[in-house]
């Protein structure tokens, strides 16, 4: 059974680019269910910004825990 997982971040362009360089490889969050939560930082390539990364995702893992996926959500 898959797991899905809704949080919001606001990571500074400084701090992503401490993941960037390699200094880090994961990042850590806590979900709007209150569980943290970690994965690959390159998971938020899509989504940076000169300003870093910001905004509302959700993420799913398969049963064994792998990431499936991870996908901004646009709030109306």
């Amino acid at each position: 059974m898959d797991s899905e997982f809704r949080f919001s971040m606001n990571l500074s362009r400084q701090k992503y680019l401490q993941y960037y360089a390699g200094e880090t490889k994961s990042v850590q969050v806590q979900s709007d269910e209150g569980l943290m939560i970690r994965f690959p930082a390159s998971a938020l390539k899509p989504w940076v910004t000169h300003q870093g990364v910001s905004g509302t995702f959700i993420i799913k893992y398969d049963k064994n825990h792998k990431l499936i996926e991870l996908k901004k959500v646009e709030l109306i």
